[in-house]
């Protein structure tokens, strides 16, 4: 749980450097300014402060991995701690590739969208190796055409593909449309499968709670995307980033962090807990 609350404060602190027009502060990469650790005033103290908890994040996760090979863990969680490894490497020379080519759209596009997935890829982990998943699964029969374990299955990719375009949007690469299409449907949707969740297994103590957490977050995201809109529009006139802007617009980008990790962990507990009775 520690790697997950430290991963979501780098995606945090990621998106405060993009909205507080930070990506440029450090010219050079992996040091900044040729140095380990250079003077943290204006933009180098997100930008450089990004890349500290970043490496915190990667030093964690390879000591995760190390602690899943030496334990009694199966052969396919150990081999996921690697995968997790090798994602935070990648999201690593995606980060410095934003820094050495001057912000490219498309990589940092990417780099953001990659954050998300190892946010999601970390969630997974802490579930895998939580108690409750050590327990035998309490099985319940599910009768519904779909059934949830399939429709929990689209979520997390409906989620994921919103993030992209919210991550295009924010980098410029398109018009804030498709986003809000995006929002109006993926919304609708994670609230479809968490009210279907609850209606058919609100008692389950695994489904019933996420479907809760899932039908929260979405709810609280979308509100926070309509004030990140609304305060762009109010603070047009500023001559830099408004406070209120970065501050919801930040708390938007973690939102989205928090429904895709909650919809990836109600779709491992539906597959997990759940059979199909048809």
């Amino acid at each position: 749980m520690i790697l997950v609350a430290l991963t979501l404060l780098l995606v945090i602190a990621g998106a405060s450097v993009k909205s507080q027009e930070a990506g440029l502060s450090v010219p050079d990469w992996p040091l900044s300014y040729g140095r380990w650790m250079p003077e943290m005033r204006g933009g180098v103290f997100y930008e450089h402060g990004h890349r500290m908890i970043a490496a915190l994040v990667g030093l964690l996760t390879l000591v995760l991995a190390i602690w899943l090979s030496w334990t009694s863990e199966p052969a396919w969680l150990k081999r996921l701690g690697w995968v997790a490894v090798a994602v935070v490497i990648l999201q690593g020379l995606l980060g410095g590739l934003t820094v050495l080519w001057r912000l490219p759209k498309p990589v940092s596009i990417g780099h953001a969208g990659l954050a998300q997935l190892f946010f999601a890829l970390v969630a997974s982990l802490a579930l895998f190796t939580s108690p409750g998943w050590k327990r035998a699964p309490q099985v319940v029969v599910d009768e519904g055409r779909p059934p949830l374990c399939r429709l929990a299955s689209a979520l997390p990719i409906l989620v994921l593909g919103q993030i992209l375009l919210g991550a295009a949007y924010r980098h410029q690469a398109m018009s804030l449309v498709p986003h809000v299409i995006g929002a109006l449907v993926v919304t609708a949707y994670a609230v479809l499968v968490a009210a279907f969740a609850l209606q058919q297994f609100g008692q389950h103590a695994q489904i019933g709670w996420w479907a809760r957490r899932l039908l929260e977050i979405s709810l609280v995201q979308m509100f926070l995307g309509i004030a990140a809109y609304l305060s762009r529009i109010y603070t047009a006139e500023s001559p830099g980033p408004a406070p209120v802007t970065v501050v919801v617009t930040v708390l938007h980008v973690a939102g989205g962090s928090l429904t895709l990790a909650a919809s990836t962990v109600l779709a491992l507990q539906a597959r997990r807990h759940t059979r199909p009775a048809f």
